[in-house]
């Protein structure tokens, strides 16, 4: 073997260590980053649900536009929240049911399923401000007692240690530590809440409970400086406007 060929192998064998060097240290590196993630760097497993109290809820949520899924990422937050064993309630503004709707919604099976979530509808059939046979006073009268509903439950709330977990069918009168206010902006859009109510309401709200407000194609400026998370779902393409009507398992 010539002197040449041995310093190819030499060579060789040099940069092939200080590949499995470097190899090693990205491998070490990789290691370190997954156990700094909240789940050790573990593909998620489910588990049973069991009551537990969230250590970073607190914020108010507002969720509007004129796009579809504003109600649905509610509920999927909602769905989440449950999983982990904290307790949910949603209250549901302007939805009393539509002659373009079954009497049933996918939803309500789906919550009354869940551990630790529930609902209550407090909307007067039909559209507040449509020709469809449903008064707009009572339209009114519904959104004005589902805000003094939902007052109660701001209220119960914060006489409850939301720090603390809270029984998973417990009454959402002592407590919950994510309220969902279905449409509530849409109500306050279309005169029937007082928006400056809703500020209120949301400034009152105690330190650990998630608040989540929905609905309204028009933006909420008053909840500006007051909402931390704003988010704007807008319609790029609706099969409304092609004329499909509500279809069963998307839009109830």
């Amino acid at each position: 073997m010539t002197t040449d060929d041995t310093d190819t192998i030499d060579g060789d064998a040099a940069a092939s260590s200080d590949e499995t060097t470097a190899t090693s240290a990205e491998g070490d590196e990789s290691a370190a980053n997954r156990a700094r993630t909240p789940g050790g760097g573990a593909a998620p497993e489910p588990e049973p649900i069991e009551p537990a109290a969230p250590e970073e809820f607190g914020l108010v949520q507002a969720w509007w536009g004129d796009g579809k899924g504003k109600t649905t990422a509610a509920m999927g937050m909602g769905f989440r929240a449950a999983g982990h064993g904290y307790r949910v309630h949603m209250l549901q503004f302007m939805k009393g049911g539509a002659d373009s709707v079954e009497g049933v919604r996918g939803e309500y099976n789906a919550i009354a399923a869940m551990p630790g979530f529930s609902y209550e509808n407090a909307g007067h059939y039909g559209w507040h401000g449509l020709l469809d046979g449903s008064g707009d006073d009572e339209h009114a009268a519904k959104a004005s007692a589902a805000f003094e509903r939902a007052e109660e439950l701001v209220a119960g709330a914060g006489d409850a240690d939301l720090t603390e977990p809270l029984p998973l069918n417990g009454d959402p009168d002592e407590g919950v530590h994510m309220l969902v206010l279905d449409e509530v902006l849409y109500a306050a859009d279309r005169g029937l809440v007082d928006p400056d109510d809703v500020v209120a309401l949301a400034e009152s709200k105690p330190e650990n409970l998630e608040l989540v407000l929905t609905g309204s194609h028009a933006e909420p400026a008053y909840l500006e400086g007051v909402a931390d998370l704003i988010t704007n779902v807008r319609k790029v393409a609706h099969p409304f406007d092609a004329g499909h009507r509500a279809r069963r398992g998307t839009e109830y």
